[in-house]
């Protein structure tokens, strides 16, 4: 009776688990962010302007699934993109994290801009730095990439986000010979800086796990930039119990294919750096519905003081245009934005210069 009771659960458990979908989230993480002291080795590695900030892309998953691919199709574009450039290290840099662990204690090697599929350099996985094992964890031989800038939490002196493990080498198919050329060795790209295909993808062709393989969490990306960073990704995975590939697109989806909003990604810095005394609150705010095609609401914690007189807030479209502004009487304000057209957005409020706030907005058909 007990081996059928196991058994039973164990067929319940595996029909729960088939039932999910194996994208749980995609994961932002602020590594790091530079300061005057890392523009000291710019002549080695390139120039690196004071503020950039370094993101790093992770794919969280189910246990079970390995990443496949991001692309882009000619229904679902994959686009990258700074409203600047992205930092390349002229020193050590590609466009993949292949520079050894000796190589990263040289200059900016580490905040190069690069596309990965769990790889962080040679023979290293890229974990958040809250998941590191703090081993082996890389100290600078320049002095530099030390700031402890809060905006980026655990500083990478104490975790480099980097453990040792087997990675898979990144596979770029369908590309055209200029859509990765934002991330070669040299910082003279245009500005804006775009990345977009309908037809490339890069991938894993054995396919990547986790460096945990519980928690499963891929890094697919790392970029730096002193600009607005914005992606819209198309993403593929694989269950490797039931072999079954699930296709996760960022815009209208068609057949199977599966809607995941988060893969539309545009952070518009909002640094509160050392000589701004402004203090940031966008974990303070609500934005609701979002997406909408409406009306949009935004609801500011009561603890937030509005005795200022020049609070107000403003919309941006991903080009940096201002396209709605207005004041901010109450802690719950609400606009109409159905006159927008469909698209990603950036809501900044500013209370009295003291408070400052952005969010994305995702306005639909």
């Amino acid at each position: 009776m007990k081996i059928l009771f196991t058994l039973a659960c164990s067929l319940f458990i595996c029909m729960h688990l088939s039932s999910q979908n194996g994208l749980e989230k995609i994961i932002v993480e602020k590594y790091y962010i530079s300061d005057e002291n890392d523009k000291t080795v710019d002549g080695d590695g390139g120039e690196l302007p004071v503020n950039s900030v370094t993101y790093r892309v992770y794919v969280d998953m189910l246990p079970g699934y390995i990443f496949q691919a991001a692309f882009g199709t000619p229904e679902h574009e994959m686009k990258i993109a700074s409203s600047t450039r992205f930092f390349n290290n002229e020193d050590r840099g590609a466009g993949h994290p292949t520079y050894t662990r000796a190589q990263a204690q040289k200059n900016t090697v580490m905040l190069d801009s690069w596309l990965s599929v769990g790889a962080a350099m040679k023979d290293y996985a890229g974990v958040l730095k809250h998941h590191d094992n703090s081993v082996n964890t890389i100290v600078n031989s320049d002095g530099v990439l030390q700031n402890e800038h809060p905006e980026a939490g655990i500083p990478i002196k104490a975790e480099d986000g980097a453990v040792l493990a087997t990675v898979q080498p990144v596979t770029v198919v369908g590309f055209s010979d200029t859509d990765l050329t934002i991330f070669e060795s040299s910082n003279d790209a245009p500005i804006p800086s775009v990345m977009s295909t309908r037809d490339g993808a890069w991938s894993s062709l054995a396919g990547s796990r986790g460096a945990d393989t519980t928690e499963n969490i891929v890094l697919i990306g790392q970029f730096t930039t002193d600009g607005i960073f914005e992606f819209e990704l198309n993403l593929q995975i694989r269950n490797q119990q039931t072999l079954g590939v699930e296709k996760y697109v960022a815009r209208n989806p068609v057949a199977d294919e599966i809607l995941f909003e988060t893969l539309i990604h545009i952070d518009s810095l909002g640094l509160i750096s050392s000589t701004d005394e402004s203090i940031n609150i966008t974990d303070e705010i609500t934005a609701f519905p979002n997406p909408t095609s409406g009306n949009l609401s935004f609801q500011i914690d009561q603890q937030i003081p509005l005795i200022g007189v020049q609070n107000q807030y403003m919309l941006k479209s991903v080009n940096g245009d201002a396209v709605m502004k207005g004041k901010i009487t109450d802690h719950l304000t609400s606009i109409d934005i159905s006159h927008l057209s469909p698209g990603v957005y950036v809501l900044l409020i500013d209370l009295d210069h003291i408070y400052k706030a952005s969010k994305k907005i995702i306005v639909t058909p």
